[in-house]
């Protein structure tokens, strides 16, 4: 491919993405992605001035260790340098200006910062890290015209980026590796995940059947163990609980939700909950979760006599009705319609808006990450991207 070709495509490229979308963070990670494909780097993030305050934060990641909560001030570090200066600059880890800083340990043996800046302002920084051939001239170029166009694409459409506030996590997976024995060979379905959950954040997981979602997730809710690394829970070292304490954690810190409903079958449907609701600590009233999700009138129903959409709302309402600080859902609407899966996840909505539930959401569907206030997306073992929603939608305004 000519200079000429490609440029003219990653132009193209790009532009076709930002006028796909009016949310400002779908269009800057999918950007993102383009940025590392082109210049063949292996990470990179795109940060963004906070509205709220003198702050320059991480919107995009495409990079395998969580960093959606760093920023730096604005004239800090190199990422602060950049964003008030009129140039992009190809710097290098032992930069002096990065000494001490948050952007530190972001930055690559060799990263391209550039400004994302039009004549009237600057609204944020592109990072590229480690490229395979170095930083050609014709690279610095294409990076900064496009950076241009992003700026002017911001500016024309008012777009504003406010971060939420700095939260304590819930739970922090450091070092996460695990492993199967399949015959005679050692498998690594998590190769190194580290992640932090927050609370009353809707998470959610996307990535290839085989990445090591639902891996991830059970190891997060105490029904698998890692093979190395670190689970902590509000801060403490969770990594080999006791059977009490696995017991105590499953029973009352977390709520599940399944692809397979998962109900007991000789229940009714308010008897299910009330299964649940017997065995934990603090629970709440099972007929009003019962009636939160629409099903009063179902309460002496059996599972074999509902559709699959009334079985997993009791199964959502089974989830709540231990009142758990985080509640996992695995593929929840990959059995349902598209109408019965919207009510799902206008149900999942509440409980996080609402109720302030921390929920983590495992789903192929990306269409349902645009619900979410923050999507990781795993790949071979990894996490391959994360990037932060400032602006969520709602689930009656998703569409598949």
């Amino acid at each position: 491919m000519t200079n000429d070709t490609r440029f003219i495509t990653t132009v193209w490229r790009i532009m076709d993405q930002l006028k796909q979308t009016t949310q400002l963070e779908e269009a800057l990670s999918a950007n993102l992605d383009i940025f590392c494909d082109v210049t063949e780097c292996e990470t990179g993030y795109i940060w963004m001035k906070s509205t709220d305050d003198d702050r320059i934060y991480i919107l995009a990641t495409k990079a395998p260790v969580d960093q959606s909560g760093v920023s730096v001030r604005v004239g800090q570090g190199v990422i602060g340098s950049v964003y008030n200066g009129k140039s992009s600059e190809v710097v290098y880890s032992t930069d002096p200006r990065a000494e001490g800083s948050d952007d530190a340990p972001l930055l690559g043996s060799t990263s391209l910062v550039v400004p994302m800046r039009t004549p009237f302002g600057s609204y944020g920084v592109l990072q590229l890290n480690d490229p395979a051939g170095g930083f050609s001239d014709d690279d610095i170029k294409l990076v900064e015209n496009c950076c241009s166009l992003i700026a002017l694409d911001i500016e024309d459409k008012e777009l504003e980026f406010k971060p939420g506030k700095d939260r304590v996590p819930l739970v922090s997976l450091r070092g996460i590796i695990k492993e199967f024995l399949s015959g005679e060979e050692i498998r690594r379905i998590l190769k190194g995940i580290d992640l932090d959950v927050y609370e009353g954040e809707l998470l959610v997981v996307l990535g290839e059947s085989g990445c090591g979602k639902s891996t991830m997730l059970n190891i997060i809710g105490g029904m698998d163990q890692a093979t190395d690394g670190q689970l902590l829970i509000e801060g403490k070292d969770f990594s080999h609980p006791s059977e009490d304490e696995l017991t105590r954690f499953r029973r009352d810190y977390i709520g599940f939700i399944f692809q397979s409903y998962n109900l007991m079958p000789n229940l009714s449907a308010l008897e299910n909950i009330e299964f649940i609701a017997e065995i934990s600590e603090h629970p709440l009233e099972s007929e009003e979760m019962l009636s939160m999700v629409g099903l009063a009138d179902k309460s002496e129903n059996m599972p074999s006599s509902m559709s699959g959409g009334q079985q997993q709302r009791v199964c959502i309402a089974r989830a709540i009705v231990k009142d758990p600080k985080i509640i996992l859902a695995d593929e929840p609407t990959a059995a349902l319609d598209f109408h019965t899966g919207q009510e799902v996840l206008k149900l999942i909505e509440s409980i996080v808006r609402e109720h302030g539930t921390t929920v983590i959401m495992v789903t192929h569907n990306i269409e349902i990450a645009k619900m979410a206030d923050r999507v990781i997306r795993l790949k071979d073992g990894l996490i391959s991207s994360i990037r932060v929603n400032p602006h969520p939608l709602h689930a009656e305004d998703l569409s598949w």
